[in-house]
């Protein structure tokens, strides 16, 4: 009996000896060996934030990037001011161990490499720079908003690493389970039958207005059931182009403007809306503004953007 429960004990130990204690990730930069249940994270932007929000590890980040934050926002030792953090998506997990790392397009490399971190996770664009260099710090992985499922691969890809698989399915069920019931309340109302088509647009300050044509906001617009009302370029980090105001003043009067302004000092909504074209499309106009500081999309983004949108298009048709 004891020689039955040695055997028995040494085969486990085997096992566990033999399990892989990495994992490797084919992400849009690349290829990734990364340690399982890393302890030490640093997130370059609000995108992955988002991911490690979700999945319920913010208490192992030691470093955040955005680049809606500066200087002026972070306290002596670094870490993001309280006041800066209250009230916004930010305040979601737990920023309490995490120092600034940056832009998230010029990171700072020496903080980040003085972070000792065991995993970096980015969004990412063709031609975006310093992987090479991040990598040398830590396994780093990014993921583009252009590429194939975006934030679900990159979810999916995260919980692998963390063992929450069950919990990122979850998620993206919920997504789904929303966006179906704001597309049944939208049709009970009768919304399709005045806007069956929709677009979204961000007027950026001094930078043109783009029209979106994947993943910001508008994947979850079809998904409630709207039609596109207008075609576009993605020639912008392959998620829209800069749209004329001859093609804005083009739209049917059967078409849904949703303004979904950028966040911070990029917010140009007031400046569209008082322009010759938003004074136009003022009567088939709903201004849909996200959080400060949130991702552009996300589960805990499409969870708070789906029901919000719908109730906002609701009030509209009213």
């Amino acid at each position: 009996m004891f020689r039955r429960i040695l055997l028995a004990t040494l085969a486990l130990s085997s096992a566990a000896l033999a399990a892989p204690a990495t994992l490797t990730l084919k992400h849009d930069e690349g290829a990734a060996t990364v340690p399982l249940n890393p302890a030490r994270i640093v997130a370059l932007d609000e995108e992955a934030l988002g991911w490690i929000y979700a999945l319920g590890v913010s208490s192992r980040l030691v470093g955040v990037g955005s680049a809606m934050l500066g200087p002026g926002d972070l306290t002596a030792d670094g870490k993001i001011k309280p006041e800066r953090i209250r009230g916004t998506f930010l305040a979601r997990g737990d920023l309490s161990g995490a120092k600034f790392v940056g832009n998230w397009t010029q990171p700072n490399l020496e903080t980040i490499l003085a972070l000792k971190p065991d995993l970096i996770v980015r969004a990412t664009w063709a031609g975006n720079g310093n992987y090479p260099q991040l990598s040398r710090i830590a396994p780093t992985v990014g993921y583009s908003e252009q590429g194939s499922g975006y934030w679900k691969k990159g979810l999916r890809d995260l919980a692998r690493v963390f063992g929450k698989q069950e919990q990122a399915e979850k998620l993206i069920k919920q997504v789904a389970d929303t966006n179906r019931a704001g597309a049944r309340a939208l049709q009970a109302a009768g919304v399709f039958r005045k806007y069956p088509k929709a677009v979204v647009v961000s007027p950026f300050k001094g930078g043109g207005t783009y029209l979106y044509t994947k993943t910001r906001l508008i994947d979850d617009v079809r998904a409630l059931g709207f039609k596109d009302g207008l075609k576009g370029d993605a020639n912008v980090l392959g998620v829209g182009g800069v749209v004329s105001d001859e093609a804005l003043l083009s739209l049917s009067k059967d078409t849904l403007v949703i303004v979904f302004p950028p966040g911070g000092q990029y917010n140009g909504a007031q400046d569209f809306l008082q322009s010759a074209v938003g004074q136009r499309l003022k009567g088939q106009t709903v201004v849909y503004t996200q959080e400060a500081n949130s991702s552009w999309a996300g589960p805990l983004v499409s969870l708070r953007d789906s029901p919000a949108l719908t109730k906002l298009i609701l009030d509209k048709v009213k």
